[in-house]
């Protein structure tokens, strides 16, 4: 029996201990689930929404080493999750992880249904674009609202894009968005650009680059389902515009998602999750890896070596428990 806050476990004597449970099956979680498996650790991949993450709703991805075509995010997913099932990784969708905890017989990750024991967990869990929440946003996402500029920026080559934000990393987007856009206009609800001093420089001495200030966006608008502008407000005036372009970009922040590991691993300002050189968290036996880690560079290709790296790192660590336990020694659970 397990007491979780005021809910009680009934555990099961005769439940599956899995070797590794990776939790998030976008590319980071399928990743580690290839090495996992193929290295013969028995791994279990939990996700609570759709295989792929927000990858697999990316349109497309031209910065993905092996593809000098690019490739959706989609098919990319598609084709991990494929190979880690041709190495036996078990993949469950539908498992939402309320809460994890530690003692003498390994981690017990808590669900709305039966728990999960692991001797290891690898958090991969990833990150959520901050959305604007406006009529016709969601409609759009991957079909000319995107939230990557090194993802999704080629495809405008010549064309007009929006740009939603005014922070370090609208601007650090928008010089790279520079490179393609014949224009871009920045709608900044402030008065003034936020941030680093010298990106604000490296972006006011872009030639392709207007400013709107204290605007903020009340729709993003189409026609016949695809993307025509935005319609916005000036907070002094009041007055309400539409814009015109090509696409979108929003880049108001990211959220992590950590929702259920909150006073169980520590967590940076942002609620990113931190970690050490070898991916390992406060937690002894959970690591981190992707997007959710404090310190990523959200990337795809880089989030996909992390799941690598960290499995290799979690392999080495249950060799060592392995051998700790053939010599009698026991693994603090603090």
């Amino acid at each position: 029996m397990l007491i979780w806050g005021r809910t009680i476990i009934i555990m099961n004597d005769a439940a599956e201990l899995y070797d590794i449970v990776i939790i998030g099956a976008g590319p980071t979680g399928l990743a580690a689930a290839i090495y996992a498996s193929r290295e013969g650790m028995k791994s279990l991949v939990v996700e609570k929404g759709i295989v792929g993450g927000m990858a697999a709703i990316t349109d497309q991805i031209d910065n993905y080493p092996g593809f000098e075509d690019g490739i959706s995010g989609l098919d990319l997913t598609d084709k991990l999750y494929a190979q880690a099932k041709k190495f036996g990784a078990e993949i469950k969708t539908g498992v939402e992880i309320i809460g994890v905890k530690r003692d003498t017989a390994g981690i017990t990750l808590a669900t709305k249904d039966d728990p999960i024991q692991t001797q290891t967990v690898l958090i991969a869990t990833g990150s959520t674009y901050r959305q604007l929440g406006v009529p016709g946003e969601a409609e759009l996402i991957g079909r000319g609202v995107h939230f990557c500029a090194t993802c999704d920026g080629p495809i405008y080559r010549g064309k007009e894009l929006i740009v939603v934000g005014g922070g370090n990393s609208a601007m650090q987007e928008t010089l790279f968005l520079a490179r393609f856009a014949s224009k871009i206009t920045m709608v900044i609800r402030g008065e003034a650009l936020g941030g680093s001093e010298i990106l604000r420089e490296e972006v006011s001495a872009l030639g392709n680059v207007d400013y709107i200030y204290q605007t903020t966006i009340d729709s993003i608008d189409a026609v016949d389902g695809k993307f025509k502008g935005v319609t916005v407000t000036n907070k002094s005036s009041g007055r309400q515009t539409q814009l015109t372009a090509d696409g979108a970009f929003i880049f108001i922040g990211l959220l992590a998602n950590t929702q259920g590991f909150a006073g169980a691993v520590a967590l940076d300002e942002q609620n990113f999750v931190v970690s050490d050189a070898n991916y390992a968290t406060s937690m002894p036996g959970v690591f981190v890896a992707g997007d959710v880690r404090s310190g990523a560079t959200w990337q795809i290709a880089s989030a996909v070596g992390e799941g690598v790296s960290a499995t290799l790192k979690i392999r080495s660590y249950l060799d060592q428990l392995r051998h700790d336990a053939r010599h009698g020694k026991t693994v603090s659970i603090s």
